[in-house]
């Protein structure tokens, strides 16, 4: 992550789309779906407390965003449908999840098909969902 700091201009849910539009200062804007907001949750339950600790999250295609609360001036703590609410996600780390999410999302992807999962299956995934394509984020 760069050691410039940004900071955003606008912030935007689109619950139907499940995608958070995010603009920032230096004219960058990018748009990112809850699905890989949640995967990519900074908190301890996601990322662990260290290196290799890290919790591959499944079955989050239809994770819903039913707040998104401001901390100070310098993050946003999003609350999920599935009940996930302890990441806060800074400037900077929803600036770097903007400008890396091809390749972050693809990452994901292959991690899940390691584990044996598709975006659709996993512990929490609902029962009745069956097939479909990856899609894109």
């Amino acid at each position: 992550m760069s050691t410039a700091s940004r900071h955003p201009t606008t912030l935007e849910v689109h619950k139907a789309s499940r995608t958070l539009d995010i603009s920032f200062d230096d004219d960058s804007s990018f748009t990112l779906s809850f699905e890989l907001l949640r995967v990519y949750s900074p908190s301890a339950e996601v990322r662990g407390h260290g290196e290799g600790q890290e919790t591959l999250q499944t079955g989050k295609r239809e994770v819903g965003l039913t707040a998104l609360e401001p901390v100070g001036n310098y993050a946003v703590r999003p609350v999920f449908s599935d009940g996930h609410d302890s990441g806060i996600f800074t400037w900077d780390y929803l600036y770097w999840l903007g400008s890396s999410a091809d390749a972050l999302w693809e990452d994901y992807l292959r991690r899940l098909e390691a584990a044996g999962f598709s975006r659709e299956s996993g512990r929490d995934a609902p029962m009745a969902m069956h097939g479909g394509g990856c899609g894109s984020h």
